[in-house]
C-alpha cells in the first residue's frame, strides 16, 4: 500500500522478481548439477585418483567461496547489481559450455587444461553473483509498504534454490551413467551440456527482465570501508604513542564514533567465525570423500541402480523433514530438558554431530576395506599366478607345495622378505594334452613392496606379466576385467574376446600370450565368445569386482576359458551411508543454519553485508583444510582420515564452546533499528526466515 495524498493505493507486486526467481532456479540447477559429478569427472575421465579428485574439487568450491568477496566489491564499488550478475552470469555460462566441450572426445581439446579454465571462470562466476543476486531482488521492493511482498518473493527466492539443487542432484547423475556416448560407458558431455543450456537460459531470462528492473547505484562496498578503518587504525598505534580504550578508537580522526562501535560489534562476532571452518571440512566432503565412499558400495534397491554421486540428494531432503521437526520437537524438548536454549549452544551441539558423523562414517569404511584389494606393503610381496592349462598342475614355490586346477589361480599376498629375492618353482604336469613337457622348473623374481603377476604357460615357463601389477578397484565403482590368454602356435594370433549384454566389449588378442590393460565395464551378465564361438554363458559381474580371463586355444580345439575373481564385488549397501548423513544434517540444522541467524541478529545493521563475506569466507576457509589435509595424505587408509577430522572438529567445537561462554549477546533490536539500503539488500529474512534453505548459498 501507498499513501498519495491521504488516499490509499495499491502498489502492484514488482513484476521485476519472476525474473529473477527463474535466473536463480537455472543458476542453482546449473551449479549443483555439475558439482554433484565433479569428482566422478576427475577420477573417470582426467584419471585422477581419488585422493587428486578431493583436492581439486575443494580447490573449486574454495574458489566459489572466496569470489563472492571480490563480487561484492564490484558490485558496490563500480558495476552495481544488476550489471555485475549479467556480465559474471555470461563469464558463468562460457565456463559451463567450456567444461562441457573438453569433455566431448572428437573435439580433440587438451581436456585437463580446458576443463580447469572453465572451472576457473565457473567458480568465478557463481562466486561473483552469490551476494548479489538476493539483495538485488530486495531491491525491486519499496520499503516498508511492500515488505509483506518482499516477504512472498524470498520464499519464492529459497524455493528456488531448494528445487534447483534437488532436482539437478538427481538428474545429473542419471545423465552421466545411463546414457552412453561417443563410445564411452558413460555421457559426461552431456551430463554437463545440460547444466551448461540452464546457465544460458538462465542469463538469457536475466536479462529479458532488464526494463523491469529498479537498480540503485553503487555506495561503496562496506567490506573496502572497514578494511580502510583497520588499517588506519593500526597504522596510528604503531606510529602514534596515544593511549585510549579500544585500539579501534585510534581510528576516530578519520571515521565516526558510531561506525566505530558497528566495527567493533562485527569484530567480536567474526573472532566466534574462527572455529567455524572445520564445519564446513566437514560438510563439504558429502561431495568427495563420501561420494567415493559410495563408489564402493552396493547401490541396488529393489532392482534400481542408486549412483554414488546421486546418493548425495538424502541431504537436501533430510533438510526439509528435519527442519519442521527440530521446530516442533527437538528445539522445545532440548530447551526443557538439556538447557540448550541460545543460538552459541544450539551451534556447539551441532559442531558435535558433525563430528560423530565422521565416527560413523569411519565406522561404515572399516566394514568397507574388508571388500578392497590389499596392496603391497613395504617389507612384504605379492605374488599372483595364473595356470593358463585346461589341466590342474602340481605346483612348488620355494616352501609352498600346491595343486594350482585348471584355468584358476594362486595367490600369496603377504610375502615376508627385507630385499627383492629370486625364488624357484617346479611345476609338474600329468595327462594334460595342453602341456609340451612332463615337468618344468625356472625361477620368478619377487620385489620388496611390489606385486607380481606371473602366467604358467603349457611350454611350462613363466610369463610375467609386471613387476608391479598393483591391482585396485575401479574408480567409477564398476566391475573390472583384463585378460590372460595363451595362443597355441598353431593357433590365429588375430583372434578377439568378446564380451556380450547390454554392451559389448572386445578384446584383440594378437600375440602368443595376450595380457590386456583393464577396462571398466557395466554390472551385467555376460556372454563370453572367443571368436564368435560361445564359450561360457551368462557370467555376471558385480560392481566393484575386478576379474581377470584366464584360457588358452591350442590349434582346433575348442577355446578353454575360466573368469577368475581378484576381488570381491561391493558388498556393503549404501544405505549404512544414511546414519551419517541423517547425523551430519542434525548438525547442519543446528550448527549452519542457527550460525547464519546468529550472525545476522548480533552484526550491526550497517554491517550486515559484512557478515555475508564473512560467513562466506568461512566456507572457502573450511574447503581449504580439506585440500592441505588431502594434499598432505597422512594415512594410507581413509578409516584413518575420517577418525582425523572427527577428532579435529571435537576439538574444535570444544574451543568455539568455550569461546562462546565468554559471549555477551547483543541487542537484537538495535541491530535492526535505522534500517539503511543496505540492511535491506542483505537481510531479505526479516520476519519469514523458516530455514528451509541450503545456507551456505546465502
Amino acid at each position: 500500500m501507498a499513501i498519495e495524498d491521504g488516499v490509499v493505493s495499491k502498489m502492484s507486486y514488482p513484476k521485476s522478481v519472476f525474473f529473477i526467481v527463474s535466473n536463480e532456479f537455472c543458476e542453482r540447477f546449473s551449479f549443483y548439477g555439475l558439482r554433484t559429478i565433479l569428482p566422478l569427472y576427475f577420477t573417470n575421465i582426467l584419471l585422477f585418483s581419488q585422493n587428486e579428485a578431493t583436492v581439486l574439487y575443494h580447490v573449486f568450491v574454495m574458489m566459489a567461496y572466496f569470489f563472492p568477496l571480490l563480487g561484492g566489491i564490484i558490485s558496490d564499488s563500480w558495476l552495481g547489481k544488476y550489471r555485475t550478475i549479467l556480465y559474471l552470469s555470461i563469464v558463468y555460462a562460457l565456463g559451463q559450455l567450456l567444461l562441457s566441450a573438453s569433455s566431448v572426445p572428437p573435439l580433440h581439446l587438451p581436456v585437463t587444461l580446458v576443463s580447469f579454465v572453465g572451472l576457473l571462470l565457473i567458480a568465478l562466476g557463481t562466486g561473483g553473483i552469490k551476494p548479489c543476486v538476493s539483495s538485488f531482488g530486495g531491491d525491486q521492493f519499496k520499503l516498508p509498504q511492500q515488505e509483506k511482498y518482499m516477504s512472498t518473493f524470498f520464499s519464492l527466492f529459497y524455493f528456488a534454490i531448494n528445487a534447483g539443487s534437488l532436482i539437478s542432484t538427481i538428474i545429473t547423475p542419471i545423465l552421466r551413467e545411463d546414457f552412453k556416448c561417443y563410445g564411452q560407458q558413460t555421457c559426461f558431455p552431456l551430463a554437463f551440456f545440460v547444466p551448461a543450456i540452464l546457465m544460458v537460459v538462465s542469463v538469457v531470462i536475466f536479462f529479458a527482465g532488464k526494463n523491469f528492473y529498479t537498480r540503485k547505484q553503487p555506495e561503496g562496498n562496506i567490506f573496502v570501508r572497514v578494511i580502510g578503518c583497520i588499517c588506519h587504525a593500526i597504522g596510528r598505534k604503531i606510529s602514534s604513542k596515544e593511549k585510549c580504550d579500544h585500539w579501534l578508537d585510534l581510528a576516530e580522526d578519520k571515521y565516526d564514533r558510531r561506525f566505530l562501535d558497528d566495527v567493533k560489534s562485527v569484530l567480536k562476532v567474526l573472532t566466534l567465525f574462527i572455529p567455524l571452518p572445520f564445519f564446513w571440512a566437514l560438510y563439504d566432503q558429502q561431495g568427495s570423500r563420501w561420494t567415493f565412499q559410495a563408489v564402493n558400495m552396493n547401490g541396488n534397491v529393489f532392482g534400481y541402480h542408486i549412483k554414488a554421486d546421486q546418493f548425495q540428494v538424502v541431504n537436501p531432503l533430510f533438510i526439509l523433514i528435519f527442519i519442521p521437526i527440530f521446530k516442533i520437537a527437538i528445539y522445545p524438548i532440548m530447551e526443557k530438558f538439556f538447557f540448550i536454549n541460545t543460538p552459541l549452544k544450539k551451534l556447539t551441539v551441532g559442531g558435535f554431530f558433525t563430528a560423530v558423523s565422521f565416527l560413523i562414517s569411519a565406522l561404515v569404511e572399516l566394514n568397507i576395506e574388508s571388500t578392497y584389494i590389499a596392496k603391497p606393503q613395504t617389507g612384504m610381496a605379492q605374488l599372483r599366478l595364473f595356470n593358463t592349462l585346461n589341466c590342474p598342475v602340481g605346483m612348488s614355490i620355494g616352501q609352498d607345495q600346491f595343486v594350482l586346477e585348471s584355468l584358476d589361480m594362486y595367490q600369496n599376498l603377504s610375502i615376508p622378505l627385507e630385499d627383492d629375492v629370486t625364488v624357484g618353482y617346479h611345476a609338474t604336469f600329468k595327462d594334460c594334452t595342453s602341456a609340451s613337457n612332463s615337468e618344468a622348473s625356472g625361477t620368478i623374481e619377487l620385489k620388496n613392496g611390489e606385486a607380481t603377476t606371473v602366467a604358467l604357460l603349457p611350454s611350462g615357463k613363466m610369463f610375467t606379466l609386471g613387476y608391479n601389477d598393483e591391482i585396485s578397484k575401479s574408480s567409477s565403482g564398476y566391475p573390472k576385467v583384463r585378460t590372460a590368454i595363451f595362443l597355441g602356435s598353431d593357433s590365429p594370433k588375430n583372434a578377439t574376446l568378446t564380451l556380450k549384454g547390454d554392451m559389448s566389449y572386445d578384446f584383440a588378442l594378437t600375440s602368443t600370450f595376450n595380457v590386456t590393460k583393464f577396462r571398466d565395464i557395466r554390472h551385467h551378465s555376460y556372454d563370453v565368445y572367443f571368436d564368435d564361438n560361445l564359450v561360457l554363458k551368462d557370467v555376471t559381474m558385480e560392481n566393484g569386482a575386478v576379474f581377470t580371463i584366464v584360457g588358452s586355444k591350442m590349434g582346433e580345439e575348442p577355446a578353454a576359458l575360466r573368469v577368475v575373481q581378484l576381488a570381491e564385488p561391493n558388498t556393503v549397501h549404501m544405505l549404512w551411508l544414511l546414519p551419517q548423513y541423517v547425523v551430519i544434517t542434525m548438525g547442519e540444522i543446528m550448527f549452519s543454519i542457527t550460525g547464519l541467524e546468529f550472525a545476522f541478529t548480533q552484526a550491526p545493521a550497517s554491517m550486515k553485508a559484512l557478515l555475508t563475506a564473512g560467513w562466506l569466507l568461512t566456507v572457502a576457509f573450511g574447503n581449504l583444510i580439506v585440500v592441505v589435509i588431502a594434499k598432505l595424505h597422512f594415512f594410507d587408509r581413509q578409516v584413518f582420515e575420517f577418525l582425523l577430522f572427527a577428532i579435529l572438529m571435537f576439538i574444535d567445537i570444544t574451543i568455539f564452546a568455550v569461546m562462546a561462554m565468554f559471549y555477551k549477546y547483543a541487542d537484537v533490536s538495535s541491530s535492526t533499528d535505522n534500517s539503511t539500503s543496505e540492511e535491506v539488500d542483505m537481510e531479505p529474512r526479516k520476519g519469514t526466515y523458516n530455514g528451509s534453505y541450503k545456507s551456505d548459498d546465502y
